[in-house]
């Protein structure tokens, strides 16, 4: 069965790596009725330039420097109710959809999605109906039936868990707190009360852990405390 969106959808694509957001604009314009009025490569271009040009739907990476795609959708949802966030991301773990989800994003797709899936995925949320990806919906209900219960940082607030991926990425106390507009105090209290919900003493047991999690990629663990 086809999909039909009907009127004109207005989109802002984001994504840091070019290539990725080249391709999806080019997914995108084959798919009728759709129009791509910017990009960003970041978070907090994202939330500028939805509140310039208030689209119809933000396709919002999730892992990006500075501030992230999950701080970027609690934005735009604050400041631009009108938009609709979807999540396009190469993550396949539950724990992102959950916390988007929560943070008011409308819809979650992988990136090895196909042009009917967000055609279907768009028409959904200008309708304001959720829209995840069945790979995905499939995880969080295994997941949820699972005797095994949730991974760690599902104890983790928004904040914490945008601190937590700033951290694993190597950000320094004052950088994260430029990004996040925090002082190093608040910052650091952040970060000792995630240590101790997670039960970790310092940066390269955290970033261990969100490795074995999958909250991030395998990568070359740099310092520690």
């Amino acid at each position: 069965m086809k999909t039909h969106i009907g009127k004109k959808v207005t989109i802002i694509v984001v994504d840091d790596h070019e290539i990725v957001r080249s391709g999806i604009v080019s997914l995108l314009s084959g798919i009728d009725s759709v129009k791509v009025v910017a990009e960003a490569s970041s978070g907090e271009s994202a939330v500028k330039l939805a509140q310039e040009f208030n689209p119809d739907v933000v396709l919002m990476d999730v892992r990006m420097p500075g501030i992230g795609g999950l701080q970027a959708t609690i934005n735009i949802v604050r400041f631009c109710p009108h938009t609709k966030v979807i999540a396009l991301t190469v993550c396949n773990d539950d724990l992102f959809p959950t916390k988007l989800l929560q943070a008011g994003a409308h819809g979650y797709l992988t990136k090895n999605t196909n042009k009917d899936e967000i055609k279907m995925a768009i028409s959904n949320v200008i309708q304001n109906k959720r829209y995840i990806s069945p790979e995905i919906a499939s995880k969080i209900a295994l997941r949820h039936l699972s005797d095994e219960g949730g991974v760690p940082f599902d104890a983790l607030s928004e904040r914490e868990l945008q601190v937590t991926m700033m951290i694993t990425k190597g950000h320094k106390v004052q950088e994260i707190s430029d990004v996040l507009f925090l002082s190093p105090k608040t910052v650091n209290s952040y970060r000792y009360r995630i240590f101790d919900k997670l039960n970790v003493s310092n940066d390269v047991e955290l970033t261990r852990l969100a490795i074995k999690h999958g909250l991030v990629e395998d990568m070359e663990i740099k310092g520690g405390e």
